[in-house]
Formats: structure tokens, C-alpha cells, sequence
């Protein structure tokens, strides 16, 4: 993994075993999302027969608008509990029981600037009541919304900057991309100087665009029934994206 990555998966341990609630904060597509998930993959949820499942880390992806039932739905969604109904004083109450009978010790909320105001409330409860490192991921907008209120503010004061790459980590990306992700039939050399000026100029850094363009290169190759992507289609590729 980029060093980058390992560095904020040991920050994110520290804030989990601390039980700390704190903000990721970066531009879109700087690769955040992947980052979070990647995390919460490396605490896989466990079950014993007759128990509840043992969740440690519990990931939710915020759609816009978020209410405070958008959040639990998301929270019984992630520890696969079925509620049918209930007056939303009743689902709260459930919702901290899951939470505790499923031993979850960090909760990662992303694109949390699509939340409502109202909202944080409720994650700012979960983490006062239930000692649960709760992680707040998402734009400036984040920043925006969490500063509006001192009560949140002061809880999420803790926060890590997502920026995009530097040269040397989109070398590293590409070189990742190139083996495990595309694995195409024969090396294309995309960490070579002159594929690399082409990806930085189009890339900016961004991780996000930095995929996207490689697939769409792996499968204009394919379809040519070529073994590797060649200068001249990684510059066609690019030029869609300027």
C-alpha cells in the first residue's frame, strides 16, 4: 500500500483503540472513500452461532440529505439487524443496544457533509453515550458544517488532511494499478518517465481520476486486441479527460 495510506490506517488505529472522534477531510476523488474501506476490510465482522454478529469496525456511506433515520438504517444495514417499524425515539434506543451487543468501536460515516444539521446530534450521542470512536469523512464542506456548531466542533476537533498525490506517489499508484488492478497481458511501462509526464498532467494528483483513466485505457486495449496499453491510446484516453 502507498505510505501515505499505511501512515492514516496507524492514525485511524490510534483514534479506534483511544476511542476518539475526529474528521478526514480532503478534496474528492483524493482517494478517501478507498482508504476508509480498506480499513474497515481489515476488521472483518465475526458470528457464533446464536450470537449477535461482533462488528469492530462499521462503515456508512451518507446519501444527500441525511437524516437521523438514514443513519440508523445505515447502522442496522451494516450489522445486518431487521427492524419493521418504530416511532424514531424507539429506533434510537435500538440502535445504541446494536451498537453495544455488536461491540462496534469505531463507526466511519462518510460524505458526511451530506448530512443534515440536525443529524449530528444523534452521531454526536453515539459517541458520548457509547464510547465508539466515530470518524467523520468528507469535503471542505465537512469543515463548513462541523464549525457551525461548537458542540460538534469541539467532540471532532481532531482531524487528518487527505491531499493529493506527489510524483512519487502516483509512481508508486501507477505501478500498483499496472500489477493489480488492470493486469494486462504485457507490461505497458506506465511508470516509465514519459507515461508518467502524461498521467500527471492529467491526473493533478487526483487518485480518483488517476483509475480512471487507466481502466479506460486497459479496456480501449482490449478492445483493439493489444497485450499492453500503448503511449499513443493512454494520450487518446487523456484527451477525453481535458
Amino acid at each position: 500500500p502507498l505510505e501515505r495510506v499505511t501512515r492514516f490506517h496507524v492514525w485511524l488505529g490510534r483514534k479506534r483503540r483511544s476511542r476518539q472522534a475526529c474528521r478526514v477531510v480532503g478534496e474528492s476523488r483524493t482517494g478517501k472513500t478507498v482508504a476508509c474501506q480498506t480499513y474497515a476490510s481489515q476488521y472483518p465482522p465475526s458470528q457464533q452461532e446464536g450470537e449477535p454478529p461482533i462488528v469492530p469496525v462499521l462503515y456508512w456511506h451518507a446519501p444527500e440529505d441525511s437524516g437521523p433515520r438514514d443513519l440508523f438504517d445505515g447502522i442496522f444495514d451494516g450489522v445486518n439487524y431487521q427492524l419493521k417499524r418504530g416511532t424514531i425515539s424507539e429506533v434510537r434506543r435500538r440502535v445504541y443496544e446494536v451498537l453495544r451487543s455488536c461491540q462496534v468501536e469505531m463507526l466511519l460515516i462518510d460524505e458526511a457533509h451530506r448530512i443534515r444539521p440536525k443529524t449530528f446530534s444523534d452521531i454526536r450521542d453515539i459517541f458520548d453515550k457509547l464510547g465508539i470512536s466515530v470518524v467523520l469523512i468528507g469535503t471542505d464542506r465537512l469543515d463548513a458544517v462541523v464549525r457551525r456548531d461548537e458542540q460538534i466542533y469541539n467532540r471532532f476537533m481532531a482531524c487528518h488532511r487527505f491531499e493529493r498525490m506527489n510524483r512519487s506517489d502516483l509512481k508508486v499508484s501507477t505501478g500498483l494499478w499496472e500489477k493489480h488492478v488492470l493486469q494486462l497481458p504485457e507490461s505497458s511501462k506506465l511508470t516509465s518517465g514519459s507515461m508518467q509526464r502524461l498521467l500527471e498532467g492529467c491526473t493533478q494528483g487526483y487518485i480518483g481520476l488517476l483509475d480512471a483513466v487507466l481502466r479506460s485505457a486497459a479496456i480501449e486495449t482490449l478492445e483493439r486486441g493489444e497485450q499492453h496499453i500503448s503511449k499513443a491510446i493512454l494520450e487518446e484516453v487523456i484527451a477525453e479527460y481535458r
